[in-house]
């Protein structure tokens, strides 16, 4: 996820502070897809310690925890292993200068070091709807402990105009920061490639359980003609009988995930509409569209409010497939569009437009 790194070095170059980061912990129960990977073999509990490298600036400190959060008193045993971690903490914020305590999870981790610390300015940055992605006695936890946070900090960042609407009962309104585009990492739009002589259309990120395979399938088959491209890891087997038309390849770096960006005629974000995309602003959708490219995308979240911008085309499966392909690859952009797209889309002039900062 680019936000919360996006939002630590844009918070660094405007303050020339120091950050700590925490990273995350499970905050609920663990089921045994959390021991597979992609490929179905074994790999780490996720938020298990691993080996970076940071900037001067940056100091990492990695929370110890049982996977118990959801239990009521699990804030009083994990309590045990995060000692030092708030000691840590407590010294760090007394430092002074321009603290801020930024929660991008909700957690008891978090919760207790607002309660320590109730005079410092605070953010709870709401990326996601965070209780979606759970399911009993982990989701009502992690619903009741995101308004725990939500109702301490000073200020609640929202990445969509649902969650806005999740957090409009708060004494203090949420700010909206959509999402935005690492652009310093894009080609200038003079290196960008010729679309390739057959039609694709490409999808570049995790394929999980919110991945419409119905519609991919009927965009193939009404599209045979065309190369359907996946890339990123599968969380999510396909259905069966999938079409010869469509390639499935693995994750990658984000460089390399550019170079397939490149290679297509059109960007794809196929994502069913649910309680979970409902509150969702895809990066993707600014990686696209800041690369040149006409993004087709099921009609959720964020992207059901682009409808009739230029260069967005938004489909499902009742639609014409063939009609809104074709006027998807037959759009072409202009480069001071796409370049003023960049200037506007960008982390740091998201976050720069955005008065959260505290008054000094």
């Amino acid at each position: 996820m680019q936000r919360p790194h996006k939002y630590v070095q844009w918070f660094h170059q405007r303050t020339g502070a120091n950050v700590l980061w925490v990273d995350p912990y499970p905050t609920r129960l663990p089921v045994w897809r959390d021991f597979l990977g992609s490929t179905g073999k074994l790999r780490d509990i996720p938020g298990s310690p691993k080996v970076r490298y940071a900037p001067e600036w940056l100091t990492i400190a990695h929370a110890r925890a049982l996977p118990i959060e959801p239990f009521p008193g699990s804030g009083l045993v994990n309590g045990l292993l995060w000692d030092k971690l708030v000691q840590q903490i407590d010294l760090f914020l007394k430092k002074g200068g321009d603290c801020q305590i930024v929660v991008g999870k909700p957690s008891e981790l978090a919760l207790q070091v607002l309660d320590r610390h109730p005079d410092v300015f605070s953010i709870y940055d709401a990326m996601d709807d965070f209780p979606a992605f759970y399911q009993g006695f982990s989701r009502q936890s992690m619903a009741r402990r995101e308004q725990a946070v939500a109702k301490r900090v000073s200020r609640v960042l929202v990445s969509s105009t649902m969650l806005a609407k999740r957090f409009s009962g708060l004494r203090s309104l949420p700010v909206i920061a959509l999402n935005a585009c690492a652009i310093e990492s894009l080609p200038f739009m003079s290196e960008r490639t010729k679309k390739p002589m057959q039609a694709v259309l490409g999808y570049v990120g995790t394929i999980g359980h919110w991945f419409d395979w119905r519609l991919v399938f009927s965009l193939a088959k009404t599209n045979p003609s065309m190369r359907i491209r996946l890339v990123g890891p599968l969380y999510t087997a396909p259905p069966a009988g999938m079409p010869l038309n469509i390639e499935i390849h693995p994750a990658c770096d984000h460089a390399s995930a550019i170079q397939w960006m490149l290679g297509f005629s059109v960007g794809l974000i196929p994502f069913i509409k649910n309680e979970l995309t409902a509150s969702v602003d895809p990066i993707k959708y600014y990686e696209y569209f800041a690369l040149g490219l006409p993004v087709l995308s099921t009609r959720f979240g964020e992207m059901a409010l682009r409808e009739g911008k230029p260069g967005v085309f938004l489909v499902d499966s009742g639609d014409d497939l063939t009609s809104r392909i074709e006027a998807a690859l037959t759009y072409e952009y202009r480069i001071e569009d796409i370049n003023m797209f960049r200037t506007e889309n960008s982390w740091e002039s998201r976050f720069n437009k955005i008065d959260f900062m505290p008054s000094s």
